[in-house]
């Protein structure tokens, strides 16, 4: 390994109070965390310490002006038990995207991969054992200067920790397709996994649900006409048998979930379409007995089916899960390679040796 980064243990493990027959999704977090700090232009302090809050200041420039990206990750094990990561050098391509449309520093790449390796190699045993369970991970940098003026930040920090999560989505999700508040546009930061994008979705996700309906399908900003994505996950149609799933124009964010359905649809045979989709076209599918099937697709999430979809007065009610397909086949495509059942061909899964962390 190239990094030397320090750990310190925790005196005692809290793992025996988790219950890993039934975890609340992102309420239960491991042992340890990673933390590093940047100034001067450069990273230092690397190291995994015992999970814990750090203070901050009040004029951290990270709370008043926006300055926050992440990144959502899991860790799952082999059947031989041995910890592995699913695609984490895209991970930190996406991170350092965000972070260049943030105004914020790259963070090495290399050390992204090998801060998270070793952080769930020590905490190995909170990896869950149940299907569809993982170990959940979130790499996170904001800006922490103490100054309140509009610009961007001098010193930032980076912490990654980890929590056992079972599935997102317990049932097929329901969607709303909004069309009166807007998530990005075109120039905008849609496209960069920063914190207010989320923020900004909360009060239309949540009025959606005060309608009974799980999520947002968002619109474009201009003519609240083509699909983007829904709040999240990106989406994924089936009309009259092809595949169609918005096009990344620098308004959604490019799924690395997505990018791998999109692999294994290609290498299945499906016809698959990246491409401006509008809601009229999937109204007029529905109307004509066309409209097959959608899915959601996330690392959280990693396949959701959509029950129905609601745009205006009409109600979009989808077939039922017998006749969803092309969703499961995928879900199983890659829950087969992310458990070892299936072969990696593309070389996604990276396993974690404690050889290789010396």
């Amino acid at each position: 390994m190239k990094y030397d980064i320090p750990v310190t243990p925790v005196e005692q493990s809290r793992i025996d109070s988790v219950d890993f027959s039934n975890i609340p999704f992102g309420r239960v977090f491991s042992d340890h965390m990673f933390v590093a700090d940047y100034a001067n232009g450069q990273w230092k302090n690397a190291s995994i310490v015992p999970f814990g809050a750090f203070s901050i200041h009040p004029a951290c420039m990270g709370l008043h002006y926006g300055q926050c990206i992440f990144e959502g990750m899991k860790a799952s094990r082999a059947h031989d038990g041995t910890p592995f990561l699913f695609r984490p050098e895209d991970h930190a391509k996406r991170f350092n995207r965000s972070a260049a449309r943030m105004c914020m520093p790259d963070f090495p790449e290399d050390l992204f991969v090998e801060a998270i390796q070793k952080l769930v190699y020590q905490d190995r045993n909170w990896i869950p054992k149940e299907e569809g369970s993982a170990l959940y991970l979130r790499p996170l940098m904001f800006a922490n200067g103490e100054f309140f003026g509009v610009r961007p930040s001098d010193t930032y920090k980076m912490i990654i920790f980890t929590g056992p999560v079972g599935p997102y989505y317990a049932k097929p999700v329901s969607l709303i397709a909004e069309q009166h508040y807007v998530r990005a546009a075109m120039g905008g930061a849609g496209e960069a996994k920063a914190a207010g994008n989320y923020g900004a979705a909360l009060l239309p996700a949540m009025k959606a649900q005060e309608q009974g309906y799980d999520q947002v399908l968002w619109l474009d900003a201009k003519e609240f006409k083509y699909t983007q994505e829904v709040g999240t996950m990106n989406i994924f149609f089936v009309l009259d048998g092809k595949v169609i799933t918005p096009a990344t124009l620098g308004t959604i964010l490019k799924g690395i979930t997505r990018d791998s359905i999109l692999t294994i649809l290609r290498e299945k045979g499906y016809e698959v379409e990246e491409r401006r989709l509008s809601i009229d076209e999937i109204v007029e599918a529905y109307h004509a007995g066309k409209f097959q099937e959608a899915f959601g697709a996330g690392t959280a999430a990693v396949v959701a089916h959509v029950s129905k979809i609601k745009y205006g007065d009409l109600i979009m009610e989808l077939p039922p899960m017998e006749d969803r397909h092309v969703g499961e086949m995928v879900k199983k495509e890659i829950n087969g390679i992310r458990s070892g059942r299936l072969p990696d061909r593309h070389h996604w899964i990276v396993p974690i040796h404690q050889a290789e962390l010396v």
